[in-house]
């Protein structure tokens, strides 16, 4: 772990990473899918906000295999730090990028044969042979040659002799639908004539990289050598892994905290906020939190979203601003300026998931643990250091 810096007086809007629960979510998943396969951590996008660095040296202390980042900027970053580990770049990269990656160690996928050009030639040029792995789009639509065009890609790929088909991937559609297996079957059908029409050609990939979060959990037959998780590694469940099957045991690794910093007494029948979408039903105790959408705290939860403070739920009452949020605090005993507010996280007996905000939201955790703005002060909290950044 690096050194964690003292964090000087700022605004009291922060989420806490729980690096204790990041550890425990990966030994976990590791017994529940198996010892004996390689994983690659998915921190791309920061870390599905969590923060990339220290999510990566954690886990790299664990001995993980492998990092999965979107673009070769986010490898950058990691090796900055001084990661060491592996890392695969999922998104390629872009053209002029080449000596970025050979530089840095990076390992990019491949599925475009001039793309694969331009990474061959600047190995070349640099006198060395380098690692790539293979995208296959299976079904999923977006990136990767397609299944039936693997042939002519595999047979074309054998001019660059500089470049070394490490691994062949692939990503699932629906392997979170459990009634649309019969097309993550046919994606893993896919995949091993994908593999098998490389291996006609002359390549052999150590790697087979199927499975993703629901992928490893709820399909055995995706498990390979390699496996990618992602979500499940943040304790986000909910709304990533298949209902009603058994799971690995995992804890959220995100909270989200703030504190009171205005409370005012409001008569029955005043309006509050932006378009004042609320009225005050009762006479009221109103609180002002330091935190908006701009921070990621969605402005569609305006009048439906909720906190807890002191050990009580509390509504959001009118428009969430840039900002600021107001909550109605009538009903908390002795509430005053600085109390906690939890806005994702547990209090007691008392729970609020980024899953509650995804389903009000009608998207997924993913979404909003992302969507945490850098803004908001990241505080790391790991037993063993009995720190807190």
């Amino acid at each position: 772990m690096p050194e964690m810096p003292e964090i000087s007086a700022s605004r009291p809007t922060w989420t806490e990473i729980n690096l204790d629960n990041l550890i425990f979510n990966f030994h976990s998943v590791k017994k529940f899918v198996g010892e004996n396969l390689e994983y690659m951590a998915i921190v791309k996008a920061d870390a599905y906000g969590h923060g990339a660095v220290f999510c990566a040296k954690t886990l790299e202390a664990e001995g993980v295999e492998w990092f999965g980042v979107a673009l070769p900027e986010e490898g950058l970053e990691l090796r900055e730090n001084g990661i060491k580990t592996r890392i695969l770049c999922l998104g390629s990269f872009w053209s002029g990028q080449e000596n970025l990656l050979l530089e840095n160690d990076l390992t990019p996928v491949i599925y475009q044969l001039d793309t694969a050009q331009k990474f061959n030639q600047a190995a070349e040029e640099m006198g060395i042979s380098t690692d790539v792995h293979i995208k296959i789009d299976t079904g999923m639509g977006r990136i990767g040659v397609r299944f039936d065009e693997v042939k002519e890609f595999a047979q074309s790929f054998k001019i660059f002799k500089n470049l070394n088909i490490e691994g062949l991937m692939t990503h699932f559609a629906v392997a979170d639908n459990l009634q649309e297996n019969h097309f993550t079957f046919g994606q893993i059908e896919r995949f091993d004539t994908a593999v098998q029409i490389f291996e006609q050609n002359g390549f052999n990939p150590k790697y087979r990289d199927l499975a993703n979060s629901p992928g490893a959990v709820a399909h055995k037959n995706s498990r390979r050598n390699l496996v990618r998780i992602g979500g499940i590694l943040y304790g986000l469940v909910d709304d990533i892994l298949p209902k009603n099957i058994e799971n690995p045991k995992l804890k959220p690794v995100m909270s989200l905290h703030t504190r009171i910093a205005y409370l005012k007494k409001v008569p029955k029948g005043e309006t509050l906020g932006y378009g004042r979408t609320y009225t005050t039903p009762k006479d009221s105790i109103i609180a002002t939190i330091p935190i908006g959408y701009q921070d990621g705290y969605n402005r569609s939860l305006s009048n439906c979203g909720q906190a807890i403070i002191k050990n009580c739920f509390v509504p959001v009452v009118g428009r969430i601003s840039m900002d600021w949020t107001i909550l109605d605090v009538s009903e908390v005993p002795n509430v005053k300026v600085n109390d906690e507010v939890i806005l994702i996280g547990k209090q007691n007996n008392l729970e609020i998931k980024a899953s509650d905000l995804a389903k009000k939201l009608q998207t997924i955790s993913y979404e909003i643990t992302c969507g945490i703005n850098r803004r908001v002060v990241r505080k790391y909290v790991k037993s063993s250091k009995s720190r807190v950044v």
